[in-house]
């Protein structure tokens, strides 16, 4: 459950004027630039094969360009989502759209792996605008509803990152992956934009230095508990999703299954229908707390992992699994994310650790899962998903 702190300032929170709380449309256009941003950390991952043939490679050895994006994302959230606490929203967001579009233009164009890799790392760290947004919903929100104006925005943001799969396969299959990469560029411009015009115009005070919102991550951490067990719970369940879903279209695209980018792709949308379980995460955690959340989620993924494996050799195994371990990622985000917005007095701030901290964990699983998957298989990769979920659930519940 939340601890006495958390729940002191939101009972303390200011009360917002009426009308101020985000409107539907507001929350629906930021849901939607959400999902477009975020599904460009995921392109590369349903096109590994496709990009391997483009050079020349086994699929194995370009699985490493996947880890890339989200070392990116996690650099990305570390240096520009603080900003938030600091600076124009409005001209932030524009800035990093422009950023982005222009990296998705250069992966692209790449001519190697290597030039690949630098134009994705840009993108994923320039493409941190819904960590930014959803800050800016939790401050706006009513203190009995902000659970579910968050989970909103996740659920958008999930629905992006599952989308990633399906539409990035179906397209790449079509029309190759450099013009998925262009598309998205596209979208991206659009949507970011357009955000970028409603998002109100604030004048937030600055004190320090552009970037010292960074030094303070660290003892942010360690005043907060109930921070510091949203940033680790969180780095153990995304490092599981991660490693098992970056690592999925190498099983479905090897000799296992021999299917095809689009039709491997297409497994998205079993993740894609757990995205609903976000509003009624929302709901759980505003009426029951975030704890209890979190460990119904824990325990989803528990029963993930063994039925992933078992989906090495029995395909509907593998349907079942997709949906439990998305539900069990959006529920605990959402709980997670509500807890690391509300227990600090610099929300940005506090988000910036637990994103941070939740896809440093997804990079580091990720790369173990690709390294795995080449030594030992399939099996590996759910090794390193339950290592992941025992590390993040057992290291938080020794600490008082």
């Amino acid at each position: 459950m939340p601890s006495a702190t958390t729940t002191h300032q939101a009972t303390s929170a200011p009360v917002r004027k009426p009308g101020s709380t985000a409107p539907a449309l507001f929350l629906t256009l930021i849901a939607v630039c959400s999902a477009v941003t975020a599904a460009n950390i995921y392109l590369a991952a349903p096109l590994l094969s496709l990009i391997a043939r483009d050079f020349g490679s086994a699929p194995s050895a370009v699985a490493w360009i996947a880890s890339v994006a989200q070392f990116g994302y996690a650099v990305g959230l570390l240096l520009f989502a603080p900003l938030g606490d600091s600076v124009n929203r409005r001209r932030l967001v524009t800035g990093l759209t422009v950023v982005t579009t222009a990296a998705l233009a250069a992966s692209a164009a790449a001519p190697g792996t290597a030039a690949l890799a630098a134009a994705v790392f840009v993108t994923s760290a320039a493409t941190v605008v819904p960590q930014l947004l959803v800050p800016l919903v939790a401050e706006r929100a009513p203190a009995d509803r902000r659970a579910r104006h968050v989970a909103a925005v996740i659920a958008g943001l999930f629905a992006g990152v599952v989308a990633a799969r399906v539409v990035g396969g179906l397209a790449g299959q079509a029309f190759g992956w450099r013009a998925v990469f262009l598309g998205a560029g596209v979208l991206t411009l659009v949507l970011g934009l357009a955000t970028a015009l409603v998002l109100p115009s604030e004048r937030r005070p600055r004190t320090g230095h552009l970037f010292s919102g960074i030094p303070a991550l660290p003892g942010l951490v360690r005043r907060s508990p109930d921070l510091w067990r949203a940033c680790v719970r969180q780095a153990g369940m995304f490092g599981a999703w991660s490693a098992l879903w970056t690592s999925l279209a190498l099983l479905l695209t090897g000799p296992e299954y021999g299917l095809s980018t689009a039709t491997a792709g297409l497994f998205g949308l079993f993740g894609l229908a757990a995205s609903v379980v976000a509003p009624l995460a929302g709901g759980l955690v505003d009426r029951f707390g975030a704890a209890r959340v979190v460990r119904s989620a824990y325990l989803l993924a528990a029963v993930a992992v063994p039925l992933f494996w078992l989906g090495g050799q029995v395909i509907w195994a593998l349907f079942v699994a997709a949906v439990v371990i998305h539900a069990a990622l959006v529920a605990s985000h959402v709980a997670n994310q509500t807890l690391a917005l509300t227990t600090t007095s610099t929300p940005a701030t506090a988000n910036t650790a637990y994103v941070v901290a939740g896809f440093a964990g997804g990079a580091v699983a990720s790369a173990l899962a690709g390294s795995a998957f080449s030594h030992w298989g399939w099996g590996g990769v759910c090794a390193v998903a339950g290592v992941w979920l025992v590390l993040g659930w057992t290291t938080t519940a020794v600490r008082r």
